[in-house]
């Protein structure tokens, strides 16, 4: 099968037989190809859907099952614990959120269509409890519904957009709750009588003309011509999975040692540029040390190896991490008092670097440059005790002195804590799910949604929880519809 690349497409002429065919077909069966192969099979199309695992998942099933919603004047949970939430306000948070990759006409897509969204998710059989949870949480080990999982309520967001809590969580008691609502969006696509093909691997698209009208699959370990008589979904993930692919595209990454993913390898990415698809920010991605476990150790400073602030810790976890990367060395520092401390969650692999009963012991024992790291904390001490921070504008109740000793340096290392990360660029699309060229112009037949396009989830400096699901089941859910004619 040399004759075979994601790198080529094969011309529709070489096509010895058509082995299947279908209206459209959906290559990737994590939560973008479900919603995908479900939005084509409304509007009337014939689906077969491919999946390299023996099951569906991806990596939507390893996640929390959390979905990013506002907008409309607020979901049903977020009107009933009292958050208003305007359409206007949910696209300046998603556009800031997107930082200058974000695609504009995505964000506002999304905002205004969210509320529509949610009733979709549920009449799919996706079910929220309706509860609120407050506070600052990685993700709920309750079943709860409402959760803060971005950085609404700090700066520079807060000012250009009224906050409310927009993660929703599907019912579910602990931790992985993506996994459920696979298992919902599975059971749908089948009812809809799509047609499910696992242990299938995408080898090349098929084009006659400028137009993609199949794909070429290895099945049974051998290759087998699928025709698309009207579009083709790539839903294949990212690249984090990809060595080679992460060095060309985006090397930071080699600065942390924990990937998320299920076989995201960039196949989908590389078809979809066989056929002259645009990749678009492929430096950018996701990455966080999930430091708010436990939830005391929010109200610490973040230093770099030089002692200096670098971000308002009240952000959200990845948003801060993601800072952490760009520092100079390959660790920094989260500083407590006696009065946050409180033993990190072993996953975390965090370690205590320093203890002192003065930040200047501290500062010694870490053999920071004399006076960096104590002036650093006297000029966050004396503002926080005024509720103020002149520097990155933290905000109380998370903003507190550090006054109580002992005090404790906790290490996270780049390398050795755990930095859990995924890559965001990919093909560049229309807010209807089409592939486009570097010119901007549409692929004919050709479609993607999900991590291996450049979405919502854009930049991870404004990386959200719930960012992801919401743009692969919002956007892959359009490409379905789109695909299908």
């Amino acid at each position: 099968m040399a004759e075979f690349s994601l790198h080529r497409t094969v011309p529709a002429a070489e096509v010895p037989q058509w082995d299947d065919e279908a209206d459209v077909i959906v290559i990737g069966f994590g939560a973008a190809g479900a919603c995908a192969a479900i939005g084509a099979a409304e509007a009337g199309a014939s689906v077969i859907l491919f999946e390299r695992n023996s099951g569906s998942g991806g990596a939507s099933g390893l996640s929390g099952g959390e979905i990013y919603i506002g907008g409309g004047g607020g979901t049903d949970v977020q009107r009933a614990n009292g958050f208003a939430d305007s359409t206007e306000d949910f696209a300046t948070y998603l556009t800031m959120a997107g930082g200058p990759c974000a695609d504009a006409a995505k964000c506002d897509a999304y905002a205004a269509g969210a509320l529509d969204h949610y009733a979709w998710l549920k009449a799919q059989g996706v079910p929220y409890k309706g509860t609120y949870l407050p506070g600052k949480v990685i993700e709920p080990e309750t079943d709860d519904t409402l959760i803060w999982s971005g950085s609404e309520a700090a700066a520079p967001f807060r000012h250009a957009a009224k906050p409310a809590p927009r993660g929703h969580v599907i019912q579910f008691t602990g931790w992985g709750g993506g996994r459920k609502l696979m298992d919902v969006l599975e059971a749908r696509t089948r009812a809809l009588g799509v047609t499910v093909v696992t242990d299938a691997r995408a080898l090349a698209l098929v084009r006659d003309g400028d137009r993609v009208v199949g794909a070429v699959m290895r099945i049974d370990n051998r290759p087998r011509f699928i025709r698309a008589r009207s579009g083709v979904v790539l839903a294949t993930g990212g690249f984090v999975l990809n060595p080679d692919m992460l060095k060309r595209y985006a090397p930071l990454t080699t600065k942390v040692a924990d990937p998320i993913g299920d076989k995201d390898d960039g196949s989908g990415i590389n078809l979809g540029m066989a056929a002259g698809g645009d990749a678009i920010h492929m430096d950018q991605f996701f990455v966080t040390c999930p430091w708010t476990m436990p939830e005391p150790h929010a109200h610490g400073v973040f230093v770099n190896i030089h002692g200096q602030r670098f971000i308002n810790e009240d952000c959200y976890h990845g948003r801060v991490s993601r800072f952490m990367i760009d520092q100079p060395g390959d660790r920094v520092y989260l500083l407590l008092d006696n009065a946050h401390f409180d033993r990190p969650a072993e996953f975390a692999r965090m370690t205590i670097a320093a203890t002192g009963e003065t930040w200047e012991e501290v500062e010694r024992e870490l053999e920071m440059p004399e006076g960096m790291l104590a002036a650093t904390m006297a000029f966050y001490n004396r503002h926080a005790r005024e509720r103020r921070d002149p520097l990155f504008d933290k905000q109380p109740p998370i903003l507190r002195p550090l006054d109580q000793g002992p005090f404790i340096a906790l290490e996270l290392n780049f390398r050795s804590s755990y930095f859990s990360h995924f890559t965001l660029g990919g093909l560049r699309t229309s807010i209807d799910g089409a592939v486009l060229d570097r010119g901007g112009q549409v692929i004919p037949g050709l479609f993607a949604a999900g991590r291996c396009t450049s979405g919502l989830p854009a930049w991870g400096h404004g990386y959200s929880s719930g960012l992801s699901l919401a743009d692969c089941t919002f956007f892959g859910r359009r490409a379905g519809r789109a695909a299908a004619g």
